[in-house]
């Protein structure tokens, strides 16, 4: 899962991050392999053939943000912003694969953006750059890039609505938003509903979200649905390979994040918490 993005006015809270870039600093060679480029979720086409390696691991998170990039509707020479950007790898992957590029990503954690900033360089066709910033007030002009992306961090913004206009409003006319999220069932909406607190390792998720909500958010802000696509099969082999990394880790591995991931991966499997992938165009 990639950075929360509170207002600007409220501190960062990111544990999951804090214990990331502690094992990363260590030089935890399976931790950098896993989630030292992308922070999220894995992507296999035939989920039966995951062999849980830390390899397939790395190429499965390779995988998904392709499939966000493909709702995006990118291609060579784009402007692309990526919100809630982690340490660069869906920007890596674009920089990697695409010509003429102006790629810029967005995080509101200063530490993320410096890997991000050392580990990402452009190629000679290409532009890079990160800049921090909060997802709900873009710092940008107006019709600034041809594609927003967001790769399962939105959960974490303190607003979709807010957001989606901001989108909007950075997008040039014909642009695409694609994004990734962790969309409830309506026999799950009830519960996430709920006063709960804030999970322990994951921080705040707002959960709220239905296919529904999504489409009528759409809407409100003007957006053409173009991709809707339900991969929740496709990333489930991601909770068995964190209960082997987890395993590896043993001796620092946080109660909280294998009981948060364990909960996550119940609903997911019981079809009411699904991992969806969204393209919105700007017409």
């Amino acid at each position: 899962m990639n950075p929360a993005e509170p207002q600007a006015s409220s501190p960062v809270k990111l544990p999951y991050f804090d214990y990331l870039l502690t094992l990363l600093k260590d030089g935890n060679e399976a931790v950098a392999k896993s989630f030292g480029r992308h922070v999220h979720w894995g992507y296999w086409e035939t989920p039966k053939q995951a062999t849980l390696t830390t390899d397939d691991f790395a190429e499965a998170a390779e995988a998904l943000s392709a499939q966000v990039c493909l709702a995006g509707n990118i291609h060579n020479g784009l402007s692309v912003l990526d919100v809630g950007c982690g340490f660069g790898g869906t920007i890596a992957h674009i920089n990697e694969r695409y010509v003429r590029m102006d790629l810029v990503g967005l995080n509101l954690d200063e530490r993320q953006l410096q890997r991000a900033r050392a580990t990402v360089l452009a190629t000679e066709q290409n532009q890079v750059a990160f800049r921090q910033g909060n997802a709900c007030a873009l710092p940008f002009p107006d019709q600034s890039f041809d594609v927003v992306l967001a790769v399962e961090c939105i959960f974490h913004f303190p607003d979709r609505k807010q957001f989606f206009q901001e989108a909007y409003r950075v997008l040039k006319p014909g642009g695409y938003l694609a994004l990734s999220d962790f969309v409830a069932d309506t026999k799950l909406l009830p519960l996430t509903r709920l006063k709960l607190p804030d999970w322990a390792f994951y921080g705040k998720c707002n959960l709220q979200f239905s296919a529904a909500d999504y489409r009528r958010l759409a809407g409100a802000t003007a957006f053409t649905g173009a991709t809707e696509r339900d991969i929740t099969v496709n990333t489930l082999p991601t909770y068995s390979y964190l209960r082997k990394l987890a395993r590896q880790q043993a001796r620092i591995i946080s109660k909280s994040a294998v009981l948060e991931t364990l909960a996550a991966e119940i609903a997911s499997r019981l079809a009411l918490l699904n991992y969806m992938v969204y393209g919105f165009k700007k017409n």
